[in-house]
């Protein structure tokens, strides 16, 4: 079956390292029921953007590879039938519902 990469865009992550169990619910809530349902392959939050660094061919910057309004503050593969049907799962992403949104990416190649 196809797998898709689900990558989350907002304006930051919201998987500080001291988050609350309450700021976590709803992501949690929603990786938690596509787990349920069978297409979760693997889910992975990144920290906030001020966490980040950018390796360059002129070394090492603080902060994302982009500076951007938005930045990706998280990934997952789903497995799906087709297109379609993965654009359908992405589209219960709480992300989308506020500034943010989500891109899905046919994965060609890996393990």
């Amino acid at each position: 079956m196809p797998q898709y990469a689900v990558l989350i865009y907002t304006d930051d992550s919201a998987h500080a390292l001291d988050a609350s169990e309450e700021q976590l619910a709803e992501p949690n809530a929603h990786g938690d029921e596509l787990a349920r349902s069978g297409t979760l392959r693997a889910a992975f939050a990144f920290t906030p953007r001020e966490l980040a660094r950018s390796v360059r061919v002129g070394g090492v910057t603080k902060g994302p590879f982009v500076d951007a309004a938005q930045v990706v503050a998280g990934v997952y593969v789903i497995e799906a039938d087709d297109e379609d049907a993965a654009l359908a799962i992405a589209a219960t992403n709480p992300t989308i519902r506020g500034d943010g949104g989500v891109e899905v990416r046919l994965i060609h190649s890996g393990t």
